[in-house]
C-alpha cells in the first residue's frame, strides 16, 4: 500500500477482488476516512465519518454486507462510551452507534458481528480477553448498556513478534469467515480459529478449542480478514512511524479443519492476494507441570512477576502509540 495515508492500518475486510481498511485514531483528517482499495491495493474511494471519531481499532463485514467501525480503543481507560459506526450498503456516510460497558472502561481492539448482526466487542485484556454484546437493539442518538457475554483465555505459544510475551497475550484483531462457519481472533503473533455451530460465536469462543495460525514478525500486527474466498487469512501491520516500510498484505494458508467442519464457500470469486505457506512452526502451547507439587512457590513468584512485567509493557505500548500520534 503505497497511499501515505494508510500508516496506521487496525482494521480491514477482503470484499470481492479489493479490501475496505480504516486506520486507528489519527490526528490527520485525511487518514480518518473508510478507505475502499482495489486489488491493486490503490485506493478508489473514501467515505467520511459525520463527525471526528475517537479510536477506530477494527472493521468487520455483516452477513448483509453492511460494515461495522469499532470506535472501542482506550488506551487511558477513561471513555465512558464507545461506539460503532454502521455504514449500511449503499449508504453515504455511516451512522453513529454509542455504547456503555457495565463494570467501567476498557481498551479493545477487536470486534466481530454475528450472522444476525449483533456486535461482539473483544477486550485487549492480558491474558483473558472480555466479550460484550449489546442488551438491546442500536439506535443512532442515545447509548446502549453492554453485558459481559463471556471470556476467552488463548493459548500459550512461542511465536516471535516485536512485543515478546505481550505480543502473545492481548487480542489485537478479529474476523467472521464468508460462511459464518468460522471466527478468528488475532494477536501481535498469531491467529486463532473457533469452529462455530448454528451461529454461536460466544459459545465457539467461550468453550471452543482453537486452530493456531502463526504470524511471526509481524510489525504491528492488528488488522486480520478472510480472504474473500474463505480459503486463507489476511493481514496487515501498521507502517513504521519513520515512514521507512509501507504496509504490505500478507496471507496466510488456514489449518486443516474437522471433516464436519469444512465448508463451501458460498460465493467464491479470486483473492486478490493469494495464500502463501505459513512460517515455520512457532512452538507448541506450554503444557502443565503434572507431575509438580501442588504449591509451587516459585511458580507463584514468577507469575506475580510476569503479571507485572505485562501491566508496564501495555503501558509502554500505549506511550509508543500516543507518541507515534502526536508527531
Amino acid at each position: 500500500m503505497r497511499d501515505e495515508r494508510l500508516d496506521e492500518l487496525s482494521g480491514m475486510v477482503a470484499v470481492g477482488s479489493g479490501f475496505v481498511v480504516v486506520n486507528d485514531g489519527s490526528d490527520f483528517a485525511d487518514r480518518r476516512k473508510i478507505f475502499y482499495l482495489n486489488s491493486g491495493c490503490r485506493v478508489t474511494r473514501t467515505v467520511s465519518y459525520p463527525s471526528r471519531p475517537r479510536d477506530t481499532e477494527d472493521l468487520a463485514r455483516g452477513s448483509d454486507g453492511t460494515l461495522w467501525v469499532a470506535d472501542i480503543g482506550d488506551n487511558g481507560g477513561s471513555r465512558s462510551t464507545i461506539a460503532l459506526w454502521k455504514l449500511a450498503p449503499g449508504a453515504k456516510k455511516p451512522v453513529l452507534l454509542r455504547m456503555s460497558y457495565p463494570d467501567g472502561a476498557h481498551d479493545a481492539e477487536a470486534l466481530l458481528v454475528t450472522g444476525d448482526g449483533t456486535p461482539i466487542v473483544i477486550t485487549k485484556s492480558g491474558g483473558t480477553a472480555e466479550l460484550y454484546t449489546p442488551t438491546a437493539a442500536l439506535r443512532g442518538g442515545s447509548t446502549t448498556p453492554l453485558k459481559k457475554a463471556g471470556e476467552v483465555t488463548l493459548p500459550i505459544t512461542t511465536t516471535s513478534n516485536p512485543f515478546s510475551f505481550l505480543g502473545r497475550a492481548v487480542v489485537t484483531g478479529a474476523a467472521t469467515s464468508p460462511d459464518g462457519r468460522h471466527v478468528v481472533l488475532r494477536t501481535y503473533a498469531d491467529a486463532f480459529e473457533f469452529d462455530v455451530e448454528d451461529g454461536d460465536v460466544i459459545g465457539a469462543l467461550t468453550s471452543g478449542t482453537p486452530r493456531q495460525i502463526p504470524l511471526p514478525n509481524e510489525p504491528q500486527g492488528e488488522s486480520v480478514t478472510y480472504s474473500a474466498d474463505g480459503t486463507s487469512l489476511l493481514t496487515v501491520s501498521e507502517a513504521s512511524g519513520d515512514g521507512s516500510e509501507e504496509p504490505v498484505i500478507l496471507g496466510y494458508a488456514l489449518p486443516d479443519r474437522p471433516a464436519v467442519a469444512r465448508a463451501t464457500p458460498s460465493a467464491p470469486s479470486s483473492s486478490a492476494v493469494p495464500p502463501t505457506t505459513s512460517a515455520p512452526a512457532a512452538g507448541a502451547a506450554e503444557s502443565p507441570d503434572e507431575d509438580g507439587p501442588p504449591f509451587d512457590y516459585i511458580k507463584v513468584v514468577a507469575g506475580a512477576v510476569g503479571a507485572l512485567a505485562l501491566i508496564l509493557a501495555i503501558v509502554v505500548v500505549a506511550l509508543y502509540r500516543r507518541a507515534r500520534r502526536s508527531r
